[in-house]
């Protein structure tokens, strides 16, 4: 699992754009690709922190074409993101997930279970 940085030229607002290619999935998703999505988003987190990037936005990895349901693809990020930001406290403040409507209805769900939604 890799992560590349590269310069967002053609951004208008974003300094850098980290790349990353999830896991795609072929038939019922299985505990290995469970473990490549989460390694997706630790390689990008581990790599905006040595670039010294104080905030992240996530799209949704591995969801749509890739065939993990956004569900699980969601739950899988917020636990990781949640378990790197533990280990790298001070790391990067500002993790945002940027998804679809329903995606963001499913995260927020998630979040609110927990007692963490916003307000």
């Amino acid at each position: 699992i890799s992560c590349s940085l590269v310069g967002s030229e053609m951004c208008i607002r974003d300094r850098y754009v980290l790349h990353t290619v999830g896991p795609i999935v072929r038939g019922a998703v299985t505990a290995q690709d469970d473990a490549l999505l989460a390694a997706c988003y630790r390689a990008c987190l581990d790599l905006a922190a040595e670039n010294r990037l104080r905030s992240v936005a996530f799209c949704c990895i591995s969801t749509g074409e890739f065939h993990f349901s956004n569900e699980r693809a969601a739950n899988i990020a917020l636990q990781t993101v949640r378990a790197w930001q533990q280990a790298h406290p001070s790391s990067i403040f500002f993790i945002l997930f940027f998804f679809t409507h329903s995606y963001f209805k499913i995260s927020r769900g998630l979040l609110a279970a927990d007692g963490t939604a916003p307000a």
